[in-house]
């Protein structure tokens, strides 16, 4: 009796866990190519799990500089739908972006304690470029999920990018700051005492620090929180990423969670591309709802990506605060990115910004980092101090031998 009631509550529960999964998913209506870029890193590889689940794509390409061949093989063996395939090595970027529908770019270093998404910007900017340049050649048309950070620069630096290769759509760039709205809604679910699934939170701004607003004046259902409890909610909010990191113990960063925010917003873009009415999400998108030139907000998703960025609507005195307080460092950040993108055509300029070469650059976090020296100067003494090294070194060894010798 008592293992019969155990078999029937393990098949409840495993209905259960399979119905959750494809939930965050439409029926499939047309369905299209996905391309992760950085698939082989923390973030890429629980995306890719996440996107082989989603019955809307048909093909998942998978791209790194290396070890996508065996996750994709991984992804592959689950009995879903999609067609998915590897691709490795700059050679292959090509192949692996031609014809898709919708780009993921969680390429990148991740954060480490002690860090700023800021700090992230020097190897990060130069990944995000030369992948751009990429999409530019091969997918002109798709849309752009950018989650590697600092968003705030990456999407500008995109948005250069595409200016100058003559494919630029403002309605098809998005920076995912999905993870934002999902920690909002998590943790106001647990001070208000209600069930999550219910939530809604809208996040506005950017996407690090205290350029992320979470407008909790606007959280449904209501609850009657104290101004230090809304306080506190933001600031855990804004630090969610830095409390991941901490306490991985500077062995990891966000990865599970932000492939999870990823995986619901390609959901939500797949539905708009597949024209599914009244999809809305929070993204950091170019806006003119303030005067800045990228704005996170809700964005209406349609046919051709944005359809429509709306407002934010009434804000509480607290989060008007906020509002202000975050524009001045938001506004240095989006500058940044096209700086950046204008002087990395001059290494004169731009000589602390200029991006590592393709070959030496990994797009992962799981593969190391190798920066070739930017002073010629430099390079040629190490290079004479090597040689004189070893020409020591020989002629040490053959007095070695000639003392030694019978």
């Amino acid at each position: 009796m008592t293992a019969a009631l155990l078999r029937s509550a393990l098949r409840r529960s495993a209905a259960a866990s399979y119905m959750s999964i494809r939930a965050f998913a439409s029926p499939p209506g047309q369905q299209r190519k996905v391309a992760i870029l950085g698939a082989a890193g923390g973030i890429g590889q629980p995306l890719s799990l996440l996107m082989k689940l989603n019955p809307m794509v048909s093909h998942l390409s998978l791209y790194d500089i290396a070890g996508t061949p065996g996750v994709a093989a991984d992804v592959s063996h689950i009995n879903t739908r999609s067609e998915v395939k590897g691709y490795a090595g700059e050679d292959q970027l090509g192949a692996a972006l031609e014809g898709s529908d919708l780009v993921i770019i969680p390429a990148g270093v991740p954060r480490k304690p002690g860090m700023t998404r800021d700090d992230l910007f020097e190897i990060n900017a130069g990944i995000v470029k030369s992948l751009c340049e990429a999409i530019a050649k091969y997918c002109p048309n798709a849309l752009v999920n950018m989650i590697s950070n600092p968003v705030n620069s990456t999407v500008p630096i995109a948005a250069e990018v595409f200016k100058s290769k003559g494919v630029y759509d403002e309605r098809r760039l998005f920076g995912v700051t999905t993870l934002d709205v999902v920690r909002a809604r998590t943790f106001y679910a647990g001070k208000a005492n209600v069930n999550v699934a219910d939530v809604s939170v809208p996040v506005i701004g950017g996407h690090a620090g205290i350029t992320i607003l979470p407008l909790f004046s606007q959280a449904t259902p209501s609850a009657n929180l104290s101004s230090d409890e809304i306080t506190a909610l933001t600031k855990r909010t804004q630090d969610g990423g830095t409390e991941v990191v901490e306490a991985k113990a500077g062995k990891g960063s966000a990865t599970l969670s932000m492939a999870y925010a990823g995986a619901l917003f390609a959901d939500a873009c797949l539905k708009g591309l597949n024209g599914v009415p009244d999809v809305v999400e929070c993204s950091f998108v170019q806006s003119t709802v303030t005067e800045l030139p990228f704005f996170a907000s809700k964005v209406k998703l349609g046919k051709n990506g944005v359809e429509e960025v709306l407002g934010f609507g009434p804000l509480s005195d607290y989060e008007q605060q906020g509002l202000e307080a975050l524009k001045t460092e938001l506004k240095s950040s989006i500058e940044k990115g096209v700086k950046w993108h204008a002087n990395s055509k001059n290494p004169k300029i731009n000589s602390v910004y200029e991006p590592i070469k393709p070959t030496f650059r990994p797009l992962s976090p799981h593969l190391p980092i190798y920066k070739p020296q930017t002073s010629s100067t430099v390079s040629i003494t190490n290079r004479v101090t090597a040689i004189a090294t070893v020409y020591h070194l020989v002629h040490g060894l053959h007095d070695l031998y000639q003392m030694f010798r019978p």
